[in-house]
């Protein structure tokens, strides 16, 4: 089933983000590489691309998971949850209708 992983940033995350990032993404990767993911990717603060020293106010990821709980314990796990870049993460489940 698909699960939807909703994060918010602390205030003035960006520091922290840079410093995690490599991570981050490296786990990302590896659902990619597994083709459990429909779309991942951050929350500008400004409506724009590249919100450069502006950062970012969270992210989304949109995978597949076994269960929720696998959901929860993967999301738990992120290395952005360990540098603290995260102030809430929520994971629900997701019903992919369009496209």
């Amino acid at each position: 089933m698909l699960y939807a992983i909703i994060s918010e940033d602390i205030n003035n995350s960006l520091e922290k983000r840079k410093a995690a990032r490599p991570a981050h993404l490296e786990r990302i990767q590896d659902l990619v590489d597994e083709g459990r993911v429909i779309v991942a990717g951050p929350h500008p603060a400004v409506d724009t691309e590249d919100p450069g020293e502006a950062g970012f106010t969270g992210s989304l990821v949109v995978a597949e998971f076994s269960s929720l709980e696998e959901a929860q314990t993967w999301a738990n796990a992120d290395p952005y949850v360990a540098a603290g870049v995260y102030a809430r993460v929520t994971v629900k489940p997701f019903k992919k209708t369009l496209p």
